[in-house]
């Protein structure tokens, strides 16, 4: 072997090594180590002892990171980081120089919820400093997406101004609240987060459509989810009557609608407030565990669930009734009420059967 072809076969080389690890497919969904993946991520590790192993165990693939020992440690447990560089120039370039090499690092994140201000008119930060933070982070590091996350609120047109700064968009719905909370952060007058009619977790799948449309059909749509109870975010004097957790059931039905309204990948955050006590973080990783049994159909494109039903009365008014989807040769449906519905499958996987779904109760079939 000449010297010249050795070099050029170790640049090679190098170049593999230093590729981004994950990519975008034209439809928004993730490409990791060249496989269509549906995202799993976390912004915090669960508190408590193992928490890389018990995070990669629930099938999880990414996890915010603000370092490179960080990254090494996601890398060491065959997981990925993203971090946050804002939207300083000078901020941008230092960080990207220190962290783009990295085979962990899967994508960047600019400004958390730049639109978003409490009880003010916004934006925090505009939509061109955005902007500008995204091209230069791809004139520095290419093939890597961006990530933008925002608050659940404000109009479709505010938050699609937005959209030349990221590639994967998410919003962040935290729709578990007991009643009479204290005011706090991020909670409107009523108490709630989201600003939409219904209070219930079935907001979650309007949250998931509205994203969509800020989006449009070719970015990643992430929603990220409830790992906490809102009174443990309090530095003092927390009530221990209100501190409420998700239960299984209810962090099952909003990672499902998510999916039946076409996201791209979960990601939960809030669990560094989260004490390992408490069955929060058993009952995520559960339903983890359960989407990456069907993570290869979950890769594939959404498709409308071509099915129609006949609803039996069962003494309830009929509000959003059951929503459905098809991911590959999974067949999911959703009861969005908060009363049981009672349906005779017309076509499907059980054609002709009647079947009763509790409220936000889940179905999967083949």
């Amino acid at each position: 072997m000449t010297r010249r072809t050795f070099v050029a076969g170790t640049l090679a080389l190098a170049g593999i090594a230093n590729a981004a690890p994950g990519t975008l497919e034209p439809d928004g969904m993730l490409k990791i180590g060249g496989k269509r993946t549906f995202l799993l991520g976390l912004y915090q590790l669960p508190n408590g002892p193992d928490a890389w192993q018990r995070a990669r165990a629930a099938g999880f693939h990414v996890v915010n990171t603000g370092s490179k020992e960080l990254l090494d440690l996601a890398h060491r447990h065959g997981m990925y980081g993203w971090t946050g560089v804002g939207s300083d120039a000078a901020a941008i370039r230092k960080r990207v120089a220190e962290l783009k090499d990295h085979p962990a690092l899967l994508y960047w994140e600019t400004e958390d919820e730049p639109s978003y201000q409490w009880n003010k008119p916004g934006p925090r930060v505009t939509p061109e400093k955005i902007h500008a933070a995204y091209k230069l982070l791809k004139q520095l590091d290419p093939a890597r997406p961006v990530y933008l996350n925002h608050a659940p609120t404000n109009l479709v047109e505010t938050l699609q101004a937005y959209n030349p700064g990221g590639d994967l968009i998410a919003t962040d719905i935290y729709a578990v609240i007991p009643e009479g909370i204290r005011p706090q952060y991020a909670l409107w007058s009523d108490g709630k987060q989201g600003d939409y009619l219904d209070p219930t977790i079935s907001q979650v799948g309007r949250y998931t459509d509205k994203m969509r449309e800020v989006a449009g059909p070719s970015r990643g749509l992430l929603m990220v989810l409830q790992g906490f109870a809102w009174e443990n975010l309090r530095d003092k004097d927390i009530d221990p009557k209100m501190v409420l957790y998700p239960t299984r059931r209810q962090v099952r039905f909003m990672a499902w609608q998510a999916i039946v309204h076409g996201v791209t990948g979960l990601v939960w955050w809030g669990l560094y407030k989260t004490p390992p006590e408490a069955a929060l973080w058993n009952d995520i990783a559960a339903v983890t565990t359960e989407i990456t049994a069907h993570q290869p159909d979950l890769s594939l494109s959404p498709k409308r669930a071509n099915v129609a039903v006949t609803y039996h009365d069962t003494g309830h008014s009929l509000d959003k009734g059951l929503e459905m989807a098809v991911r590959g040769k999974l067949f999911v449906a959703v009861n969005a009420d908060k009363n049981p519905v009672e349906v005779t499958w017309q076509g499907g996987p059980v054609q002709g059967k009647r079947e009763r779904f509790e409220p936000f109760e889940v179905k999967l079939y083949r």
